[in-house]
């Protein structure tokens, strides 16, 4: 990603990226120092349980009020019932790939569940919270190209990385979308990031779901660091 910026001639820019995305565009920080002006990423209460998760208990946190707590034991026991494709994806990922690429109405149903369990939790069908041609559209892409395959390798690759990076020195912007008070008190205990947003509507794809409040909370972080 530094290459391919700087062979298209810009030698300041920001980043900005969800899951996935979001450690792309940590990680493009301390890899371009001189480059990156800034780090802007989307995120979601329940992607804030399933993170901490990986370095313990996030209901353990003595932040936590006890209302809190709770929702953090509601959130994390509705994601690791979410979990199945990442251990599928991570431990088994060229069987998944034989189906995913064989049939199209698989390919639709992996990528559509997680819209149907991610998005806006007020949306009751997944098209309630995207567009049914721009979530058709994502479906194709992966379908018509068979990126099924390679996109599950991709996912066992990083889960089976040994090291992840240094952590950059990038101002840092933040938006949640599905606003919940746990959030916060999870990825910034200490309220370090200067940039934090939380928005009542959205989910996971906050790109897909409310293009409006990401387009314009990125502006307002960028129009900061010009």
């Amino acid at each position: 990603m530094v290459e391919l910026m700087h062979r298209l001639g810009y030698d300041r820019y920001g980043a900005h990226g969800g899951d996935i995305g979001a450690g792309v565009a940590a990680g493009l920080s301390p890899a371009d120092p001189d480059g990156v002006v800034g780090v802007h990423v989307a995120s979601d209460p329940r992607t804030a349980v399933s993170f901490a998760m990986f370095s313990g208990d996030p209901a353990t946190n003595p932040g936590l009020t006890d209302e809190e707590r709770e929702r953090v034991e509601a959130m994390k026991l509705s994601s690791s019932d979410d979990m199945g494709y990442l251990q599928i994806q991570s431990t088994r990922p060229q069987t998944l790939a034989y189906s995913l690429t064989d049939s199209p109405a698989g390919q639709l149903a992996w990528i559509v569940e997680k819209f149907r369990a991610w998005t806006d939790p007020s949306a009751e069908l997944p098209e309630d919270a995207v567009d049914r041609d721009h979530l058709l559209a994502n479906v194709s892409l992966y379908w018509f190209t068979r990126s099924g395959s390679s996109s599950a390798h991709s996912l066992s690759d990083s889960m089976h990385a040994q090291e992840w990076g240094e952590k950059g020195t990038a101002p840092t912007g933040f938006a949640v979308f599905g606003r919940d008070s746990v959030t916060r008190r999870l990825m910034d205990p200490e309220q370090q990031i200067g940039h934090w947003s939380e928005f009542d509507r959205g989910g996971h794809f906050p790109a897909m779901e409310v293009p409006d409040l990401l387009v314009e909370d990125i502006r307002v972080f960028f129009r900061s660091l010009r």
